[in-house]
């Protein structure tokens, strides 16, 4: 449900900031990108920002050539709104206290780790993507879930589900998605350009990372250097390395730790997470400063590639066996229950 306070700061503001978190991902770009297009609807001056340069499988977004960069961003806004983002940090260079902290600030989110960092929050980890939740605020602000509003929020919805295969896809995202593609966003289309095309510079990368994967008591993990990125074809990131690794059958998580140059330049470890149904890696994620989903999110870590992933990897085992540890419990409580119904 709407938070009333988000939806009245909505109506009542006129120049707004929009931004989302580092290393954006789809429905960063389609939350941002269907918010501004739902506030031009309401005759608003929206603001979009990002910190980083927009992916290739995003670039043909509608309006995707207006989101501007951290040195473009002023201090004069009525409201600030950051989206599909767990925590302020998440948000980078394009927010700077020293010019934003007196303006007030809404969260629009559906990550189960957020920190409720705005002055109004809403968060809604029952929803698939933050995209499915701005399909409700377009019905509560009156504007139709059509042409470029919905082409952004099914594309946050699509990629965010893996094309409706994650374990929180249920009835209502499918209904939110089929509304979107009534109003005219294409599901074939979309697919096609965010999740069904991949660069011969990854394939290289994959190529190269995969030859050291480890797995290890439950845990299946992959390192990536900036020098094999830079041989690769220098790409930002691993792509979907994370999630292809939990496919393997014997691990019950997996993660990526990409070693890449923070917004001043420094070196840091991007480490990705993702979980089977019934484990749960955004605890861990959380601790280290992170946030995400239970089955998938990550964190930004100081220190070597080597280092970080030892520590992080010895984290993980322990996750890990303390989630089976609980499990098992679990089932031995059911099953006693049986047994004493049955006698």
């Amino acid at each position: 449900m709407i938070h009333p306070a988000v939806l009245r700061a909505l109506q009542e503001n006129d120049e707004i900031l929009c931004v989302s978190h580092v290393s954006p991902d789809g429905d960063a770009y389609g939350s941002l990108l269907g918010l501004g297009w739902i506030l031009r609807a309401l005759g608003k001056h929206p603001v979009l920002a990002m910190q980083d340069r927009t992916p290739r499988e995003f670039q043909h977004l509608p309006g995707v050539t207006e989101i501007i960069g951290p040195g473009q961003v002023s201090p004069n806004y009525d409201l600030i709104v950051v989206l599909d983002t767990s925590s302020l940090d998440r948000v980078g260079a394009v927010y700077r206290p020293a010019l934003h902290e007196q303006i007030p600030l809404i969260v629009i989110d559906h990550h189960i780790t957020n920190t409720q960092f705005g002055r109004y929050n809403w968060v809604a980890p029952e929803c698939a993507a933050t995209c499915q939740m701005l399909v409700e605020l377009a019905d509560g602000l009156q504007v139709p879930l059509t042409g470029k509003v919905a082409e952004c929020l099914l594309t946050g919805i699509v990629t965010d589900t893996l094309c409706f295969r994650t374990s929180n896809t249920d009835a209502t995202v499918l209904e939110a998605a089929l509304r979107l593609m009534k109003g005219g966003a294409s599901l074939t289309a979309i697919t096609q350009r965010t999740l069904n095309q991949r660069s011969l510079a990854l394939f290289k990368l994959w190529g190269s990372v995969l030859q050291q994967v480890k797995l290890e008591e439950g845990v299946i993990w992959a390192t990536i250097s900036r020098e094999q990125m830079r041989r690769a074809g220098d790409l930002s990131n691993d792509g979907q390395l994370s999630s292809m690794l939990i496919t393997a059958t014997e691990a019950n998580m997996s993660a990526t730790f990409t070693e890449k140059p923070d917004d001043k330049g420094r070196l840091v470890i991007e480490c990705s997470f993702r979980a089977r149904p019934g484990f749960n890696v955004s605890a861990l994620a959380f601790a280290l400063g992170g946030g995400g989903h239970p089955a998938a999110s990550g964190c930004t870590l100081t220190g070597t590639l080597a280092e970080v992933t030892a520590t992080v990897v010895a984290a993980l085992k322990t996750a890990h066996q303390e989630q089976l540890s609980a499990q098992a419990a679990a089932n031995a409580g059911t099953q006693g229950a049986v047994a004493a119904r049955a006698a």
